[in-house]
């Protein structure tokens, strides 16, 4: 049987920038709260929140100390998803690997599954 596949993944670079927001917050988090709203040109967008606590709903990927949340209603949209950290010297931020993605609008911030 093949390797069944990975609801979501983290690098570790992602992991070592969450952990940096998490300290930065100034008070105790449960995690990071990854989500999909529908808004820009091609539909959908990722979402990153603090989490103060954990919604019994909620997929839990823990890397290494780190929970991040998967809201329940953006596992369909997320299953298979590398979350990376990229940092260049104009930009930096959290990117998103979706194998599922059918497209993405041309600035990028939106896509379509």
């Amino acid at each position: 049987m093949g390797e069944k596949k990975k609801i979501f993944t983290v690098t570790d670079s992602a992991a070592k920038q969450v952990g940096v927001l998490l300290d930065g917050r100034g008070k105790p988090s449960a995690g990071i709260r990854i989500g999909v709203k529908q808004r820009g040109c091609s539909g959908n967008s990722y979402t990153l929140e603090f989490a103060d606590e954990e919604n019994p709903l909620d997929e839990i990927v823990v890397v290494d100390d780190l929970k991040i949340f998967i809201d329940p209603k953006a596992i369909l949209f997320v299953i298979g998803t590398e979350m990376d950290f990229k940092e260049e010297t104009l930009e930096s931020g959290f990117t998103f690997l979706n194998p599922n993605e059918k497209g993405r609008c041309g600035c990028g911030e939106s896509f379509h599954v």
